[in-house]
């Protein structure tokens, strides 16, 4: 086994070790991890999403930074700015929040516009700028942003350029009875985080993100990709379909799948699984959709029945 996949499958033990009864999930994010992408959790409060940040920067020994959007958070509080240092007699550079490998931005959507759109350039370019320099944050850099559900008491919508930058968009959910008895019997003074060990670090995380670039696709496959995003923007369901950033997502998180399941090849049946996670924070439903009560996992599963999956050679050739 690749030295690097025994590792990954080795910290998806530790986090879910953590992370009771959400193995999906807690994958589902490893991947866009190992993508270069951003997680978006939309959840209530208390269903573990800090803790799970906190998992994977233990797990990876990532430098990790949390912080709590609310009205009063300016852009600068991310960015970072100038002091002017008396004794220096010149202007100090104080970085913000986001010089880190794990940025949390918990409860996004409470902030201002202006502030949540501070974070597009970081998240798309991985570097700011300040008073005329650019910097780069280091590498490797994710943002995983919590949000709570729109109409909960202060929260506004995140704009649409924003949101196409999150990679995929997934919900934690309530543990199941079980998991819930075994958290509950679990409490202790220590918080859960210590359970995992480190067994990652930023450099392998690195060499991982670019073993996963190396992952064969299949012209076929590749034209199923984009027939999928496409399907979005005819669907009589959906006002507004994905963008072709889904469709490069769509790839990245493809190959992760591959990597993660121990082949340099990607199956449709890795496009479909990823699908949902990367397209439904990038659609918008049409009003005959909300008339009908047609959820975005029903609107997409027909798209998904809709589309024909290629066939597969050998090794996926």
């Amino acid at each position: 086994m690749n030295e690097y996949l025994e590792k990954a499958k080795r910290a998806e033990e530790q986090i879910n070790k953590v992370i009771l009864g959400k193995s999906h999930e807690v994958r589902e994010v490893l991947l866009a991890v190992f993508a270069g992408g951003h997680i978006l959790l939309e959840d209530i409060p208390g269903t573990g999403k800090t803790t799970l940040a906190l998992a994977f920067s233990r797990v990876m020994r990532l430098d990790f930074h949390r912080v709590q959007f609310t009205p009063d958070v300016m852009p600068s509080d991310l960015t970072g700015f100038s002091v002017y240092k008396r004794d220096a007699q010149e202007f100090v550079y104080q970085p913000g929040s986001v010089f880190c490998n794990l940025l949390l931005a918990d409860e996004i959507n409470r902030t201002s516009p202006k502030t949540q759109s501070a974070l597009l350039e970081v998240m798309e370019e991985h570097k700011v700028s300040v008073d005329g320099v650019t910097r780069n944050v280091p590498e490797p850099f994710t943002v995983i942003a919590t949000q709570n559900p729109i109409g909960t008491a202060g929260t506004q919508r995140l704009p649409d350029a924003q949101v196409d930058r999150f990679m995929i968009n997934l919900s934690l959910g309530y543990p199941d009875f079980e998991h819930e008895v075994a958290m509950a019997e679990s409490v202790s003074e220590h918080g859960r985080t210590e359970l995992a060990e480190q067994v990652l670090d930023k450099d392998e995380l690195l060499a991982i993100q670019k073993q996963i670039y190396d992952i064969y696709i299949k012209d076929t496959v590749y034209r199923y990709i984009v027939q999928l995003v496409a399907a979005t923007r005819n669907s009589p369901y959906i006002e507004r379909g994905a963008s072709p950033r889904a469709t490069i997502a769509l790839v990245k998180m493809s190959r992760a799948a591959a990597w993660l399941s121990g082949r340099d090849y990607v199956t449709p049946e890795d496009v479909a699984e990823q699908f949902y996670y990367t397209v439904s924070h990038r659609i918008t439903l049409s009003s005959a959709a909300r008339a009908e009560g047609a959820s975005r996992l029903k609107i997409l599963a027909q798209i998904l029945r809709s589309v024909e999956r290629p066939p597969l050679g050998d090794k996926g050739r």
